[in-house]
């Protein structure tokens, strides 16, 4: 699943161009095609043809794991879930089997909405906190300090690994980067949210930050058939990596099942505290 530096690559190659396509700031809508209809999630397909008919692209912006597409006067919203992802590719090209949704621009180009699993959904609305509403902190923003961050963590009794996936806690954390981010701070991922000390969080919110820029500066992973172009899995120090040595301390890498999720972790570099009596 596309994460917060994989959708923010994408935003960045739709607003500036690049992954082998062009920008889209300053185009104008000629029409649309709904491949599938379940990919839209409101309205309902006669209005939303006919309303993003003439609009046009003015920016591109990503709110967690969500690209919203700000059209004139419009939003488009998209949520790639599992296997989604955004093309940009001259008019001439051809239909793929897994095209949802195509968005056809004047002058030649046109953007592709692409998931094989299905999950991907995408939204037209005029107030995005339709679909935002209740999103965590963003985790890039200047806004997520230590001190906030800390006091968010004191209210949960759960476990970090759960908790940090948990879009209403925190916004654009997944599997990887939390994967990452718990080894970078020296954390087990079964340990308690609430036992932190501020230090502790303090460690966590820099790791956190530190491993989605650089996420970013590597334009995200490419681990499967759906996202490519990146590198930040050359990188990886834990996630996908079960048995393999720890590159620190040279312990094998553990892999455990938390709230339904694959979990890799240093046992030597991670150890699990017990609570204080």
């Amino acid at each position: 699943m596309p994460e917060l530096p994989e959708v923010e690559t994408i935003r960045s190659a739709l607003e500036n161009g690049g992954r082998e396509g062009s920008a889209i700031i300053g185009l104008r809508v000629d029409y649309a095609e709904l491949l599938w209809q379940r990919t839209l999630a409101v309205p309902d397909e006669a209005a939303f043809l006919t309303r993003i008919h003439g609009q046009v692209v003015c920016r591109v912006q990503r709110r967690a794991k969500y690209l919203d597409i700000c059209l004139e006067p419009d939003h488009l919203l998209m949520h790639l879930r599992m296997s989604g992802d955004v093309r940009v590719e001259p008019h001439s090209a051809a239909q793929q089997k897994h095209d949802r949704l195509v968005i056809w621009f004047e002058g030649g180009q046109k953007l592709v909405f692409n998931d094989p699993r299905k999950f991907g959904r995408v939204w037209f609305v005029q107030d995005p906190d339709e679909v935002l509403l209740g999103l965590g902190p963003e985790p890039l923003a200047e806004s997520f300090t230590t001190e906030l961050f800390f006091a968010r963590l004191r209210k949960h009794n759960r476990r970090l690994k759960p908790l940090l996936m948990d879009q209403a806690f925190l916004a654009g954390m997944g599997n990887i980067y939390t994967d990452e981010a718990l080894f970078k701070a020296k954390l087990h991922p079964l340990t308690i949210a609430s036992t932190l000390s501020v230090e502790e969080a303090e460690d966590l919110r820099i790791a956190i930050v530190t491993v989605l820029l650089e996420g970013v500066r590597r334009n995200g992973a490419s681990i499967d058939w759906v996202y490519r172009g990146g590198s930040f899995q050359n990188v990886f120090q834990v996630y996908g990596r079960g048995g393999e040595f720890c590159n620190i301390c040279g312990t094998p890498i553990a892999r455990i099942v938390v709230g339904q999720r694959g979990t890799h972790f240093c046992p030597q570099c991670q150890p699990l505290k017990l609570p204080e009596n």
